[in-house]
């Protein structure tokens, strides 16, 4: 398995040209059905966002920390304690994305010109150790952009949109594998009893998103 620094450089060296050449070549076009945005098999909807997208969500609305994002709920335990190492946009009480909302029969999103990359680049992702991979198959020869199932696949897509998605792709890829690595130089292993700690590039905080002091 390649470090990952090496996954870093090849997320760096990604020819965003080839990554839109597969998107143009399979197509999408938001359906807006929020299937992406809701709770799947009464699991809560889980979509990762980074720490300063936090921030920048919270500016935007208004909110708190917890408005915007709780801990990852993967490492911890049935009470809800103890390490996760990301963060995932906050849910509603029916397990739905908390900016997720409808008008008129569709899906729509109220931070939508300040989503997260992952929902930016929703249904695709590259093939990179380090990196968040949806469930999904390979959609171009090279086996590096896949694209988990979604019923706006095979739609046409524009070369303009096709690049726009495919820049952003390649954004979401080096900054996932910068925070890993990130996560990994910051991390020291929390008290048994500190509750929940989530441990980002930043360090490791408490769920309302201030630092934790081990």
């Amino acid at each position: 398995m390649e470090s990952l620094e090496a996954e870093l450089d090849r997320a760096r060296d990604l020819d965003e040209s080839a990554l839109a050449d597969a998107i143009e070549t399979i197509g999408f076009e938001c359906t807006r059905c929020g299937a992406c945005c809701k709770s799947e098999s009464e699991e809560p909807h889980t979509a990762t966002v980074f720490p300063d997208e936090v921030r920048d969500l919270t500016d935007e609305t208004g909110g708190e920390w917890r408005d915007v994002a709780r801990p990852m709920p993967y490492g911890l335990d049935e009470n809800g304690e103890g390490e996760t190492f990301e963060w995932a946009l906050q849910t509603d009480a029916c397990g739905d994305c908390a900016f997720y909302t409808e008008e008129d029969g569709q899906g729509a999103c109220t931070v939508h010109d300040d989503r997260p990359l992952i929902c930016e680049t929703y249904p695709f992702s590259v093939a990179l150790g380090g990196t968040s991979q949806p469930m999904g198959e390979a959609v171009d020869e090279s086996g590096m952009v896949r694209a988990h199932e979604c019923e706006g696949l095979g739609r046409d897509i524009s070369r303009e949109d096709a690049e726009a998605l495919a820049g952003a792709l390649k954004e979401r890829a080096v900054r996932e594998l910068e925070e890993a690595i990130g996560v990994r130089e910051t991390y020291e292993p929390a008290r048994p009893d500190a509750g929940a700690v989530v441990h980002d590039s930043e360090g490791a905080k408490r769920p309302d998103g201030t630092p934790y002091e081990g």
